[in-house]
């Protein structure tokens, strides 16, 4: 199985992946863009058993546009995200692509969030494109929420 190490700027939070991604997201929603302070987010999903976290980083919860909440983790000292768990996709991390440092790491899967892409920024050729998110995740976010308030989605 291939081994994936990543790491924060500074390399106090690291973590390493195991096996491929379960997915690769090219995210161009204006949230992702003030995260990254960039144009577009490039992350990979991996099942959470296979992700382990080394060092201690900060946690920053918001809701999604969804209203599913999102758990982002970064570097207190470089302020790097390291990763994300997303309450609609339990089992998962989200980490961004960039913190492997890896130009041969698989591409994007799909591209999300299409209508805020800046016009100059160019999805590889072939990648699905959609205007938000997929149906499947908008049911999962619905049910998430839904349990989180105590009632049936």
């Amino acid at each position: 199985m291939n081994t994936r190490s990543a790491a924060c700027a500074c390399g106090a939070v690291s973590l390493t992946a195991e096996g491929e991604p379960l997915s690769v997201s090219m995210c161009h929603c204006l949230a992702c863009q003030r995260r990254t302070g960039t144009t577009y987010s490039v992350h990979a999903y991996f099942p959470k058993e296979r992700v382990s976290l080394h060092g201690t980083p900060k946690r920053y919860a918001r809701a999604g546009d969804t209203g599913a909440m999102v758990d982002f983790h970064f570097c207190p000292d470089c302020g790097s995200t390291t990763h994300w768990e997303v309450e609609a996709m339990p089992g998962r991390i989200g980490i961004p692509v960039g913190i492997f440092a890896d130009p041969g790491f698989p591409p994007p899967s799909v591209a999300i969030f299409v209508p805020h892409r800046h016009p100059w920024v160019v999805i590889p050729e072939g990648v699905p494109q959609n205007e938000g998110h997929s149906a499947a995740f908008k049911a999962a976010a619905e049910a998430a929420v839904a349990k989180r308030r105590g009632g049936a989605a």
